[in-house]
């Protein structure tokens, strides 16, 4: 389980956040196209290994039918992949996945959305 939690928030997370898209705009003048690019690029290289780990170990969720780490590092990871126009129906685990937890109202609750002060 430790294993899957850091494919998402040490490999395919930190090169995708903020800081770092900002960075390749600010300080390197990438066009927004192209730093869309560079996030569709990242997380569908980090998906594709992702995907095929959890075929071998879901459930309900993405470790058997127990909420886990791993569940609560995936959510935004597909929300902003959607957000950047990355063709998820490569992904059809992590779709179910990732729908059966947003249908939770914990996870419901705290989305962007649902979000005051994230807009």
């Amino acid at each position: 389980m430790k294993a899957l939690a850091l494919d998402i928030a040490a490999d395919i997370h930190p090169i995708n956040n903020l800081r770092i898209l900002q960075y390749l705009t600010a300080e390197l003048g990438v066009a927004d196209e192209e730093k869309n690019r560079w996030y569709r690029h990242w997380i569908d290289k980090g998906f594709q290994g992702l995907e095929e780990k959890l075929r071998h170990t879901a459930g309900e969720y993405c470790v058997g039918n127990r909420l886990s780490l791993v569940d609560v590092c995936l959510v935004p990871q597909v929300y902003n992949a959607e957000r950047f126009d990355l063709d998820m129906s490569r992904y059809p685990t992590l779709q179910q996945i990732a729908a059966r937890l947003r249908a939770l109202p914990a996870f419901a609750q705290a989305a962007p959305e649902n979000q005051p002060d994230a807009c």
